[in-house]
């Protein structure tokens, strides 16, 4: 596909202490605590583990021998190659416990919030130059009103927030996937962020794809480093939420074990988006959820607490759909409804849509069409329901029909009568059940 995206400046990697903007400290503790937990001697291995370059990562290491905290081995085993070990002292066994006992995150060092904060928006999803071909390329198997896409096109390239709202089974999720498709690029996530020394693990595989690994030129001895690999270059996130979702979700989730946090789920999804599906059959009230986005969807900044109660600021970069089977009048105030940037109702298709959407997925599944049997479905099945079509509705009927033929162990076939019994599968009788 040929997409016009925006071309993300990368992290830069740091090149001395000094660029980290980390207290002394933390560092130190977080290569002490590496260092034990995963036992490991080299600065090569140290590198690799906090995820900092070894000039750096030699400082820390040279920091913490002045300290005594450190000692090296001398070269002690073929593995290690030409480079030198260490080993913690004493004083550096009792204070990595300590370290232990206040936080036990180790591994890749994280990322000041302030830094993250200039790499978000170096990546922001407002950013993307979205297009009308690079959403028909990444929904071309969808069949969609021909307005649909002049309304979502503006809506996504904002980067702002967006309902949209209709009948179940119209593709409400698939277009939100679509969305998320169309974007194509790629974005930097960071491991762990900190903010007033605590550590905010924000990567996650669940919700974040590790792109391709950027490969330099493979003749060179030493491999450059392209970016601060603090950061996973990452597909940007798609977070999708449905009737599970409830507020305190959007929290920092603090483990008392660890005694480190964990991002919510909208801050995992910073430069990607949020999605919201079936809202209206959450616990909490959509009012309620939508008055929680209220200030990141005006402001783009969210406001996240710590369990001293301390409140802080962080980047709101997300585009958010919301998607409801509901009336938008039904389920929020018009003050809700104002705040969000764009309502977009989809629709059910038409008939004739309906029928193109039959042929495609018939041909697909190689189920031949019958005449007499669509005439069936179109004259005596749908008149049963209003004639309401919806775009799940060819899928199912084609699949129970399949099913049906395995099942009596005939060649796939379309006749009145495996009509009405795949439609009586698609709808309950109405009748009492007698108990």
């Amino acid at each position: 596909m040929n997409m016009q995206v925006t071309n993300v400046i990368a992290p830069p990697a740091p090149k001395r202490l000094t660029d980290m903007q980390l207290p002394l400290v933390m560092m130190r503790d977080i290569l002490t605590k590496t260092m034990f937990r995963k036992n490991l001697s080299t600065v090569g291995d140290l590198s690799k583990a906090i995820c900092l370059p070894i000039p750096v990562t030699q400082d820390l290491v040279d920091m913490a021998r002045e300290q005594k905290l450190l000692e090296a081995m001398g070269t002690l085993s073929a593995n290690a190659g030409s480079e030198m070990g260490y080993q913690l002292t004493d004083a550096g066994k009792a204070r990595t416990m300590d370290a232990l006992a206040q936080s036990e995150y180790f591994g890749a060092m994280p990322v000041p919030l302030s830094v993250y904060r200039e790499q978000v928006k170096r990546q922001s999803i407002r950013n993307i130059h979205l297009t009308k071909q690079m959403l028909l390329n990444a929904m071309g198997h969808l069949i969609l009103p021909d307005d649909l896409l002049d309304q979502l096109g503006p809506a996504v390239r904002a980067g702002r927030s967006c309902l949209m709202y209709g009948p179940p089974g119209n593709g409400k999720s698939s277009i939100s996937n679509g969305i998320r498709d169309a974007m194509g690029d790629k974005i930097y996530v960071p491991h762990a962020i900190e903010y007033a020394g605590q550590v905010i693990t924000v990567y996650d595989p669940i919700v974040h794809s590790a792109a391709e690994a950027q490969v330099d030129d493979p003749n060179s001895l030493r491999r450059k480093i392209l970016y601060d690999t603090r950061y996973v270059r990452c597909e940007r996130p798609t977070v999708i939420t449905g009737g599970e979702l409830s507020l305190d979700m959007l929290d920092l989730v603090y483990n008392p074990t660890a005694r480190t946090y964990q991002a919510p789920l909208q801050l995992k999804s910073t430069g990607g988006i949020f999605i919201v599906d079936d809202l209206g059959r959450q616990a909490d009230p959509p009012q309620s959820l939508v008055n929680r986005w209220i200030v990141p969807l005006e402001e783009s900044r969210d406001i996240l607490a710590l369990q001293s109660g301390e409140k802080f600021e962080v980047p709101f970069d997300t585009l958010v759909i919301f998607s409801t089977n509901f009336h938008p009048n039904k389920i929020f105030d018009k003050a809700a409804l104002r705040r969000i940037f764009y309502k977009i109702k989809i629709d059910g298709p038409s008939q004739e849509d309906f029928l193109k959407i039959f042929a495609l997925v018939a041909k697909k599944k190689q189920m031949p069409l019958d005449e007499d049997a669509l005439i069936h479905l179109l004259s005596n099945k749908y008149p049963e329901i209003d004639n309401v079509y919806a775009n799940y509705q060819p899928v199912f009927l084609i699949d129970q029909m399949i099913s049906i033929c395995q099942f009596e162990g005939i060649p796939y076939q379309m006749t009145p009568d495996l009509i009405d019994r795949a439609w009586a599968n698609m709808f309950v009788d109405e009748s009492e059940v007698q108990h």
